[in-house]
């Protein structure tokens, strides 16, 4: 059997029936590919994976009740010996009181998860914690199908934005260093001698393409995801951006019937796909990746009938006869008769001009999830006090020797959700410096080190260490300045907020603008890019879903001025009829 296993799963209890069930159900549906390892005593564990090859842990299940009281100090301690591994709790249905102590060790990241014992043969929803639990792990090791191969360099800018854009949108990924005898083998298969990195190998297409230093455009191209906007087409609603608003407003236009078209420039889930884990959104009791949420409700407005168009980034907006139309990076323009602006934000830039030579060579915006594999054995510093920087931190612990989260206040009650402060103050390799401000760094090909001042005491000192910058965002809201009426900040401005004095430009109807309304009718915008925005994923979504509402009461509005321009003494000229022949046309 030895070497014949990819990983193992440790089953760890007293009590014998939640042993027995549990090794049973799980040498039955995974014993093939997976060492199942059951010990009633932890002292065990190290003696039975030897003997099994030593294959690493992918999932230890602890039990934990009246026979294992002491199940979550077990799991701990065993954790401790296979970091790597997912810490899960095993109860018997029923067993109440294990509730609470399960709830706090997760809060304090002191566990990844629980289920329940099986219940009997073929016990479906055990196997689907388990199987969501060895996706979880897998995705965090790497390796595997890979839909797309990258041979670069990999502190390459390029290289970097590479990977963090195919991984966010989950699309499996291998990466092989240009100069490691795998990455140099590679290129010899393709006869690429000089290469032009980085190159990138697309698998799954029924002609293999290979791209040398491919920008956005071309990839997507590659992917086939580069259809045709028809010229002459017009839209019900065209959603700019695939955010948790963005896809949110997608989902329920497709799904009533409104006919969409969704315009996205990289990756689904914005800032939000690129969260490790997201814990506190409504039904994922154990926490879902931003990525995994984005995907998913990707899939879900394309079963709908949303039509995507990816590495577009939209330019100009413009209003003519009741029609909106979005200019468009590659010269095409696309109309609709409603738009939902959902571009969101990006991170701010840490503004030290010495650090900004590093970006992608040590020095990250974002892209937690895409570089922490690179960070073992290393020190990094995360800078931000929102829930995003806490988040990447608590990623990164995974994998780094040693992660410092950075903050300029003296406080994260007030920027930071309490599950997540208590978690961050729990890990052992991980320490929150307070009232700190990077002002430097140095280094040769990468960053080497980092220099921070003591924002009380003027102090500075130097450091060695990589450096993760999520310090607030900044909307993606140049291309309409001077069409939609922004605040000071380059948030867009909507509903009662337009009818302030000195709105520029200032709302032009006799009726009120609705909520989520800009100062172009029609024209609508929902999530982080929307000044006045609560910086939480349910509500960017929320708020996605309520711009249909109000775009339907648009298109009401249009389809009343339609008719009331046919009757006898109706008004001339109503804008919505162009767009409404047209569409129907």
């Amino acid at each position: 059997m030895t070497g014949e296993h990819r990983a193992a799963l440790v089953v760890v209890a007293r009590d014998g029936g939640v042993r027995l069930a549990t090794t049973r159900e799980l040498e039955r549906r995974y014993g093939a590919d997976y060492l199942v390892v059951p010990a009633a005593d932890p002292g065990r564990v190290a003696g039975l994976l030897a003997a099994g090859g030593d294959p690493p842990v992918a999932v230890l299940l602890g039990g934990l009740g009246d026979a294992d009281p002491d199940g979550l100090a077990v799991l701990r301690r065993l954790h401790g010996a296979h970091p790597g591994a997912l810490a899960v709790a095993v109860v018997r249905w029923g067993a109440w009181e294990t509730a609470q102590p399960i709830f706090e060790a997760i809060t304090v990241g002191q566990l990844d998860r629980w289920v329940y014992a099986p219940q009997g043969r073929s016990d479906e929803e055990f196997h689907r914690s388990v199987t969501e639990a060895l996706d979880e792990w897998a995705s965090q090791q790497g390796g595997g199908f890979e839909a797309v191969r990258v041979v670069g360099d990999r502190w390459d800018p390029h290289a970097q934005h590479l990977r963090d854009q195919l991984t966010r949108n989950r699309i499996p990924l291998g990466f092989y260093e240009a100069g490691s005898a795998d990455g140099r083998a590679l290129l010899a298969d393709l006869g690429i001698p000089q290469p032009r990195l980085p190159v990138v190998v697309v698998r799954f297409r029924p002609q293999q393409a290979v791209l040398q230093a491919p920008t956005d455009l071309e990839l997507a191209e590659s992917f086939g995801l580069f259809d045709p906007l028809d010229p002459g087409a017009v839209h019900d609603v065209a959603v700019v951006g695939a955010g948790p608003a963005g896809l949110g407003a997608s989902v329920y236009a497709a799904s009533e019937g409104l006919d969409t078209l969704q315009l996205e420039r990289e990756a689904v889930g914005g800032q939000a796909g690129t969260s490790s884990l997201i814990r506190n959104y409504l039904g994922f009791p154990t926490g879902v990746s931003g990525s995994r949420l984005a995907f998913a409700a990707y899939q879900q407005a394309w079963a709908f009938g949303t039509r995507f168009s990816f590495m577009r980034t939209v330019q100009a907006l413009s209003t003519e006869d009741g029609l909106h139309r979005l200019a468009l990076s590659d010269g095409s323009s696309v109309r609709a008769r409603a738009v939902v602006v959902a571009t969101g934000a990006v991170w701010r830039r840490i503004g030290v001009p010495e650090l900004e030579e590093f970006t992608g060579r040590g020095v990250f915006h974002g892209a937690a999830v895409s570089e922490a594999p690179a960070m073992r054995g290393r020190h990094v510093f995360v800078v931000g006090g929102g829930n995003s920087a806490g988040q990447a931190a608590v990623y990164l612990s995974r994998h780094a020797d040693r992660v410092s989260l950075l903050v300029r206040r003296d406080s994260l009650v007030q920027s930071m959700s309490d599950y997540l402060v208590r978690e961050l103050v729990a890990l052992p390799n991980v320490d929150v410096r307070y009232r700190v401000q990077v002002v430097g760094g140095s280094g040769a090909d990468v960053l080497e080190t980092v220099r921070l001042r003591d924002l009380d005491t003027g102090a500075e000192t130097e450091e060695a260490g990589m450096l993760f910058v999520m310090i607030g965002s900044q909307p993606r809201t140049d291309w309409v300045d001077g069409v939609l009426a922004r605040d000071r900040w380059g948030f867009l401005l909507t509903g009662p907020a337009l009818l302030a004095d000195g709105v520029d430009p200032p709302w032009p109807l006799d009726r009120p603008p609705a909520l989520l309304e800009t100062s172009t009718p029609g024209v609508f915008a929902a999530g982080d890019v929307r000044e006045g925005s609560v910086k939480r994923v349910a509500s960017a979504v929320g708020e996605g879903a309520l711009a249909v509402t109000l775009v339907h009461a648009h298109l009401a509005a249009q389809e009343a001025a339609v008719a009331d321009e046919g009757r006898p003494g109706g008004r001339a000229g109503a804008p919505a009829s162009a767009g409404r022949e047209e569409r129907l046309g």
